[in-house]
């Protein structure tokens, strides 16, 4: 059992990987849409590219969507009306006529009661239908139903019921055809006055008709027998063809889902997620073996596919027609920031490559989302740059829409039906990549990763810690200066990460303010304080700046990756003045007391560090420089360096420290501003 605690133990970073990769999976295949997909590519007005297709199993041909859109349009134009009328309003209203109208007009008038008669007249046919309590929109073709007690009792054109704004018109229009006209005003007074409307309108009842009619509208338009003959190998696919075809995929994959094949399908995307994670692991245990030892940079990069993948899955369940509407350029941005472009690219394809199974039109979205990756490693550069993010994105939306549109034309031989509206997705997901600055920076707090724009903060002389070397030691601050320039010029010539090393210059002696006056460039008086020291002591303060730097590091938060620089900047190397001094006092000397704890310089940046390091200390000590002397004192020390294996961890070739080197003796040659001499 012990055995098995200390092999778990051992392996445990290995451990961690399998169940990160098996976590990742099961998530992947969880988040994935679990129906089948239909093994037939086609494309409206296309030629059939495989074999003559013959109906698996019976299906029916689905109607199109714009085909059940007008026959519901036609429904709804048909639809009947009903309104509920109250009879009594009617008698009620007859009633009273005739005492209105014996009060309004004298029986003396010639006309008295023709006049009365026409009135009546007027009045039934105002209430042959009824009379509305409001005016609808409704058209005046369209077929009512007048109800009384919800039963049936009259049916008409809407047309046909009198709306109380028309009375008047009625009333004027009667009068005239029996030369009465002279009495409209009075008559139509009366009317006003004892008229009330005896129609309203049953909306209900009307809907759950009209509902009924629409719930009828069968989906389908007839049936394919199995065996049929379906589509032919060459045939252009016609409008016909493609709705045909359409049903059968949908068919087909309901098909695949009730006939409980689950199982194999959801076993089939493990087989396809595993193997997609795998070649991307492999990938970075290959060429990336320094983030592939770093479990929380491997952690990183599986969380930023899974997201992609979680955001994706989400649209397509919504609505697939937004699929570019997700910013999948994000993730080979945000892999360049914190490791390099090969790592981004191959991690953003692998990522396309997993979309392809679910996405429609798999071949259009892999190429246009793969072509979308590479513009975004070859454009971006210095990201933390604003400019230069806003550039990349517009390079970036101008690319998926050219792509998009080459893709159209190809498909439809013209434009005309060209859908304008995914250029707007596009425009709106080069808008949603520019949050990756944001992002970069919750990033970084949460996984304790360090970007070129956290960098570019910690480079800046006036922040707290660098402004307290300064004042504490202003010589250490000066040399951390000098080693700064020369360290990111040598960067630079071999193309490593300038910034970083820039950064990590700046930082590598800030434990030298624990006792900066026992550090020959802080002393100003000219007494040493070291004098009053044995050489083993000397010694001991001299190595503990090391440790003394990566305890102030870590108690201002400084990176890791920039506390890298202040453990290895000596490496193994000994304090060779005091450890010469020590044997000659004395032959019984144990080096390890003059050696540097390390480690070893494990990247190029920080092996350019102790180059740069060691040679600008030294050349403090150069008395009447010249071209040959600063060639054979750059020479001198790193050869050294290289000769005790200070670069053995790091992946640094001969030719680069060769480069270094070049650059060292140029600009060392600069600063000591070597001249002919000018006479008095």
């Amino acid at each position: 059992m012990k055995d098995q605690i200390n092999t778990i133990y051992k392996n445990h970073s290995q451990f961690y990987k399998i169940l990160l990769f098996l976590a990742t999976t099961f998530l992947i295949v969880f988040i994935f849409p679990k129906s089948g997909r239909f093994k037939y590519n086609f494309e409206k007005g296309k030629p059939w590219q495989t074999e003559n297709l013959y109906a698996p199993f019976n299906f029916a041909i689905q109607k199109s969507k714009l085909k059940v859109t007008d026959e519901q349009e036609l429904i709804k134009a048909q639809t009947t009306y009903f309104f509920d009328k109250n009879e009594t309003i009617e008698k009620k209203v007859k009633n009273e006529y005739e005492n209105a109208f014996n009060k309004t007009f004298n029986d003396s008038i010639g006309n008295f009661n023709k006049l009365k008669s026409k009135g009546l007249v007027i009045l039934n046919d105002l209430y042959q239908y009824g009379i509305l309590n409001e005016d609808l929109k409704i058209n005046e073709k369209s077929n009512v139903v007048i109800l009384v007690d919800n039963v049936e009792k009259k049916s008409a054109l809407y047309t046909n019921l009198k709306k109380q704004g028309n009375i008047k018109d009625n009333i004027e229009k009667e009068l005239k055809e029996e030369n009465l006209f002279r009495y409209s005003n009075k008559l139509t007074a009366l009317f006003f006055d004892i008229i009330q409307s005896n129609l309203s309108y049953n909306k209900t009842l009307t809907d759950n008709v009209l509902q009924e009619s629409l719930d009828k509208i069968s989906s389908n338009r007839g049936v394919i027998d199995k065996g049929t003959l379906i589509i032919s190998k060459g045939e252009v696919v016609n409008d016909d063809k493609y709705q045909v075809l359409n049903s059968l995929s949908k068919e087909y994959e309901s098909q695949v889902w009730s006939k409980s094949s689950y199982n194999w399908i959801v076993f089939a995307y493990t087989l396809l997620v595993a193997l997609a994670l795998l070649m991307l692991l492999l990938f970075i245990r290959k060429y990336r073996l320094d983030v592939y030892k770093n479990n929380t940079k491997v952690t990183f990069i599986f969380f930023n596919v899974l997201i992609i993948v979680l955001l994706t899955t989400l649209i397509i369940n919504y609505n697939s027609e937004y699929v570019y509407l997700v910013p999948i350029a994000i993730l080979p941005l945000v892999l360049k920031a914190f490791f390099d472009a090969r790592l981004g690219l191959f991690t953003h394809v692998i990522t396309v490559l997993l979309l392809g199974s679910i996405v429609p039109n798999s071949y259009e979205y892999m190429f246009l989302q793969i072509i979308a990756g590479i513009v975004t490693i070859l454009t971006v550069s210095e990201l933390y740059k604003r400019a230069n993010l806003f550039i990349s994105v517009g390079q970036i939306t101008l690319v998926y829409i050219i792509a998009y549109f080459a893709f159209f034309v190809i498909h439809e031989a013209s434009i005309d039906n060209l859908k304008w509206e995914t250029f707007g997705l596009f425009i709106l997901c080069g808008l949603a990549t520019l949050f990756v600055q944001p992002l970069i920076y919750v990033y970084e707090k949460l996984f304790g990763l360090v970007s070129d724009v956290s960098l570019l903060e910690l480079s800046d002389t006036n922040s707290k810690l660098l402004k307290e070397l300064s004042n504490k030691a202003p010589g250490t601050f000066h040399h951390s200066l000098n080693v700064a320039n020369l360290a990111e010029a040598s960067a630079n010539e071999i193309e490593a990460n300038a910034m970083l090393v820039r950064v990590g210059a700046l930082y590598h002696d800030i434990g030298k303010m624990k006792s900066p006056t026992y550090f020959t460039e802080n002393q100003s008086s000219g007494i040493n304080s070291h004098d009053e020291l044995s050489p083993k002591e000397s010694a001991k303060i001299i190595i503990n700046h090391v440790l003394d730097g990566i305890e102030i590091a870590k108690r201002y938060n400084l990176p890791d990756r920039v506390i890298d620089f202040i453990r290895t900047h000596h490496g193994t190397s000994q304090v060779y003045y005091f450890y010469m001094k020590e044997k000659a006092n004395s032959e019984a000397v144990n080096i390890e007391d003059f050696t540097y704890p390390g480690p070893k310089p494990f990247s190029k940046e920080t092996a350019i560090l102790m180059m740069c390091d060691s040679v600008e200390a030294a050349s403090k000590s150069l008395k009447e420089p010249t071209s040959s002397k600063i060639d054979n004192f750059v020479e001198n020390i790193i050869n050294k360096q290289k000769d005790d294996g200070q670069f053995l961890n790091a992946n640094i070739t001969f030719k680069e420290i060769e480069s270094i080197k070049k650059v060292l003796k140029r600009k060392l040659a600069n600063i000591y501003h070597l001249r002919i001499e000018y006479p008095e």
